[in-house]
């Protein structure tokens, strides 16, 4: 501990050092300019394919690399064609013509040669017709296919006259979920600067200082997108639309907040302390470590993921870990050494000066702190029934999966498409089950198939282009009666794999994209109760490190679970009643519960490691309430800055992401203003000294208990206000230790160390009372080192 201690001591001087911070602002500017134009490139590097996000052991996973042998990967697009009193003779001249000039069609991966069709939806007087488009979806796949669908929308036109043209099956899905995606980084960039521009300006008042930190965070994404971008390149690493997109609201929510609450101590040692050098050092000792615990919670809780089925999933974890971690040292390093480039005036017009009133103790945050503690439980108790009934709205959660035709926020070409093919074909026409087996057994898996009365009989057959045989193996393809996303496809996929699993001999599989859905809600419901469990677990480990205790960590995690439970209950009666979506993903609880432990914990962390402090000079009881009083106004800062950034993600024309937006953003909120306020701070006063068992400090309160014996040489600092003779009250709520009564003390045993600080007990801070006295007033002090 004291050689951690040492290190901690040596960094934080680099940091703050009067020359040493130019070195830590060139290093950076180095960084910048490497990894600029490499973060740039991050949608290049980009997966988006169908085995990027599968499970890899899955059974369609399986099918995806077999048939890879018979045809490239692909997936097709259908042309829909209908006029609902029948074709004309001049439509289908029109149809023969637009099939005719498919056939051509060579760019961006359309394998024009093997189109199919004309199919008509009856003889005589058809009153529809398809024609299946393959597009080849290899490692550019998802970059070609929006612009290979607008090649055959250039072919076959938007209809008229009567009749209806569209493009859907998994091909026209796939292009405009491309282009949903499209611009997604700079869409969510300026969406979350934007936010945080405005954030920024409300707290800190300040045209100017709200530039610094939105500089650090802006580096920092750079960096984390081009460090990223290298080990997708060269190590293997997933990236999709998803991770990357959440990496944009990562770094900007947990990088402003870290930066929120680094400034938040700084400002108050800067009142206390003449040399701003020195009042970054006690910050940086106080808040710095708090920080540190938030941004390793998240970073580790996010590394929980590497052990998901999904592979979307699991290549989250690392992406959204290098992004907290590239923010957390940005936000430790360059923001700091910026703060002390600019001075003080970087706070104009609400400069902190030397011996100016702290105005925490007499706000909103201090008088809620005295009114709960008069009846702390009646607040937990009130506030602990009213999120319980609010989580109740749980019961509206469909997080079944969320149906092709309700994916987007609105209705493209392939959701009306889709729509208008179902009235003419069977549903699951366009998307079909893709069976392999040995070739010695493929009649009977082939008759095992056309068993099933979920499937179509007369669509089994090898499609155009495959190969008939491929080592060993035949593949062929059949259609579902029922539409490819729906419950009753899936329950398909399930009979059919049981049936030809049956066969002797034939190693028979079933794969597609109804079989996709199937193991991915399968994946998705196994990493849920897998890693749900596993990241409580990490950050009670964290917390119990950080507050050396376990009576703390165990109320925390209690009320971050039920903050969790109301938000998703609220979020439900929200999507039925408000917003109309049709559900949610199999993965939306997970994605919603990872995001709030992980970030909405950090206010937590920030809070009671204040309580801690300050309960070790005054007691646990007078503790929560200064903790309150003086973190209130910045953690509330935070938790906007948070949730509209995640709030940004409803910028997207995708249900999936507006949905985790929503929910995350109103869990931050919970969490900001009922959870953190009044359930955390009621529960704390009315436990009081226990909460910190099994540390000393349970049994040893620091405010009660005993003579505790006086400093020597111990002097009021500077501008603080006079204390009444016997008042245990600390001129310093920013923690620097000092008392501004000379005949009181710390707790025995404790130095009257920051409890946040990662010191051990007994241990002294820089600038801790017991040190070297504070300069006289108007004199600047000796930098640290």
């Amino acid at each position: 501990m004291k050689r951690l201690d040492v290190w901690k001591r040596g960094a934080i001087g680099v940091v703050c050092g009067r020359r040493s911070k130019w070195l830590v602002l060139a290093l950076w500017l180095l960084v910048l300019l490497f990894v600029a134009p490499l973060g740039t490139k991050l949608s290049d590097a980009q997966d988006n394919d169908a085995q990027s996000w599968l499970p890899g052991s899955a059974e369609s996973t399986q099918v995806l690399d077999i048939s890879n042998g018979f045809r490239p990967e692909q997936i097709p697009a259908v042309v829909v064609y209908a006029r609902p009193d029948g074709l004309t003779v001049q439509d289908r001249r029109q149809i023969s013509e637009d099939v005719r000039q498919l056939k051509t069609l060579r760019d961006h991966g359309i394998r024009g040669a093997e189109t199919r069709g004309p199919v008509f939806d009856r003889q005589p007087d058809p009153r529809a017709a398809q024609v299946y488009v393959p597009i080849t979806m290899d490692a550019q796949g998802w970059q070609r296919i929006a612009p290979a669908v607008d090649s055959i929308r250039d072919q076959v036109g938007k209809g008229g006259d009567g009749l209806a043209v569209h493009i859907t099956g998994p091909g026209g899905t796939a292009a405009d979920s491309s282009k949903a995606f499209e611009g997604i980084d700079s869409t969510l960039l300026f969406a979350a600067m934007a936010v945080v521009i405005v954030m920024l300006l409300i707290t800190f008042r300040s045209p100017i200082l709200l530039f610094v930190p939105l500089l650090g965070v802006v580096v920092a994404l750079f960096t984390a997108q081009a460090l990223i971008y290298l080990l997708a390149k060269h190590a293997g690493l997933t990236v999709n639309g998803q991770s990357a997109g959440i990496l944009t609201v990562l770094v900007f929510g947990a990088g402003t907040d870290y930066a929120l609450l680094l400034v938040a101590r700084y400002r108050e040692e800067l009142r206390r302390h003449e040399d701003r050098h020195e009042a970054m050092t006690l910050a940086m000792n106080r808040a710095g470590p708090a920080i540190l615990a938030s941004g390793a919670t998240v970073v580790l809780s996010m590394l929980v993921l590497l052990v998901a089925e999904m592979n979307s999933t699991r290549g989250l974890g690392p992406v959204a870990a290098i992004g907290v971690a590239v923010g957390l040292l940005a936000m430790l390093t360059l923001f700091p050494a910026l703060l002390l480039v600019f001075g003080r005036w970087i706070f104009w017009p609400a400069v902190p000066h030397l011996g100016s009133a702290d105005p925490t103790r007499s706000g909103v945050w201090a008088h809620m702190g005295r009114r709960i503690s008069r009846r702390p439980r009646t607040f937990w108790v009130a506030t602990a029934l009213a999120l319980g009934l609010l989580s109740l709205g749980l019961i509206q959660l469909r997080a079944a999966g969320i149906p092709n035709a309700d994916q987007f926020t609105g209705k493209p070409d392939s959701i009306v498409g889709q729509e208008v093919s179902a009235q003419y074909f069977p549903a699951g026409d366009g998307d079909p089950l893709v069976i392999v087996s040995n070739t010695a057994q493929g009649r009977q898996v082939g008759e095992a198939v056309a068993a099933d009365p979920g499937v179509v009989t007369s669509s089994i057959g090898v499609p155009p282009g495959t190969a008939p045989v491929h080592d060993g193996k035949v593949l062929f393809e059949a259609t579902t009666r029922a539409p490819a996303d729906s419950t009753a496809a899936k329950d398909t996929v399930e009979r059919v794999r049981d049936a030809v699993h049956a066969v002797p001999g034939a190693d028979a599989k079933v794969g597609g994209g109804t079989a996709a859905l199937l193991d991915m809600e399968k994946a998705q419901t196994h990493d849920n109760y897998l890693v749900i469990p596993l990241v409580l677990v990490v950050v009670l480990l964290v917390l119990s490190v950080l507050l050396r205790a376990l009576v703390a960590p165990l109320l925390l995690i209690g009320t971050v679970v039920l903050s969790l439970a109301t938000a998703l209950g609220v979020s439900a009666l929200a999507f039925r009643h408000v917003f109309d979506y049709a559900g949610e993903d199999v993965a939306f609880p997970l994605f919603v519960f990872v995001f709030l432990v992980a970030l909405g914990i950090d206010y937590n962390i920030f809070l009671t490691t204040r309580i801690r402090e300050e309960a070790i000079r005054h007691g646990t009881r007078q503790g929560v309430v200064t903790g309150l009083a003086t973190t209130g106004a910045v953690i509330t800062s935070a938790g906007l800055v948070l949730a509209g950034t995640f709030a940004a993600l409803g910028t997207l024309p995708i249900v999936g992401f507006a949905e985790i937006g929503f929910a995350v953003a109103l869990g931050v909120l919970l969490d900001t203003f009922v959870v953190r306020s009044v359930l955390v701070t009621s529960l704390f006063l009315d436990v009081g000294p226990k909460v910190w068992w099994p540390h000393r400090l349970a049994h040893e309160d620091g405010g009660h208990g005993g003579a505790r014996p006086s400093w020597t040489g111990q002097r009021q600092e500077p501008g603080a206000p006079e204390a009444s003779a016997g008042a245990v009250t600390s001129s310093n709520p920013g923690g620097s230790g000092t008392s501004a009564n000379p005949g009181t003390s710390a707790h025995p045993g404790d130095s009257g160390t920051s409890g946040d600080s990662g010191t051990p007990d007994g241990d002294q801070a820089p600038g801790a009372s017991g040190g070297p006295p504070d300069p006289e007033p108007g004199k600047p002090g000796q930098p640290p080192g």
